[in-house]
């Protein structure tokens, strides 16, 4: 996805998955999760910080990082770049689920005037359709248009989803990958 600090955050196979976050959120947070925000209907609900350690180790998988053009972020900026997200209600934040356990995210934020789209899965967690199933979902809860997506030209799975939830290559840039643009319009 693009290459820019809204860039939302594979799983390093040396870390224990007991380290993976949980549907539920830390005891004595006073959170409380619906069965929609749970994902029962879907794949995805709302971030709560028990997740960031996940998205943390889903982000320093090397694979991942070199099929999104994006390097990983050290445990600092990391922090200090979901803090920001977090406190920032006109950015749309999702964590995506798979049998209760955090397996990526996914968002939605205004960038230089277009509403762009990104996601992150987790390496253990590929193959299973979680991209696709989180980006309709994304697209229909979030319905300003156009949406617009920037992906690494090797990305060719991410390229696929794209294609699949209806956006259309508009073109290509290049900064320091070549990336493809892609944007999702009104079916009208």
């Amino acid at each position: 996805m693009p290459a820019n600090d809204h860039v939302l955050s594979g799983e390093d196979s040396t870390e224990d998955s007991t380290r993976r976050a949980r549907l539920t959120p830390p005891s004595g947070s006073g959170q409380r999760l619906s069965a929609s925000v749970l994902g029962v209907d879907g794949v995805l609900r709302e971030v709560v910080d028990s997740d960031l350690d996940a998205f943390f180790e889903h982000q320093r998988e090397p694979e991942a990082n070199r099929m999104a053009a994006f390097p990983a972020r050290e445990r600092e900026a990391f922090d200090a770049h979901w803090r920001r997200l977090l406190a920032d209600d006109s950015l749309t934040k999702k964590t995506i689920v798979y049998e209760g356990e955090v397996a990526g995210n996914i968002g939605c934020w205004e960038q230089e005037g277009r509403r762009l789209v990104g996601y992150w899965i987790g390496r253990e967690f590929w193959g299973k359709g979680l991209a696709t199933r989180a980006l309709q979902e994304l697209t229909g809860e979030v319905t300003q248009r156009p949406l617009h997506a920037s992906v690494a030209t090797n990305n060719v799975a991410s390229i696929r989803v794209l294609e699949k939830c209806g956006f259309v290559r508009v073109g290509s840039q290049k900064n320091d990958v070549e990336e493809l643009l892609f944007e999702l319009r009104d079916s009208l």
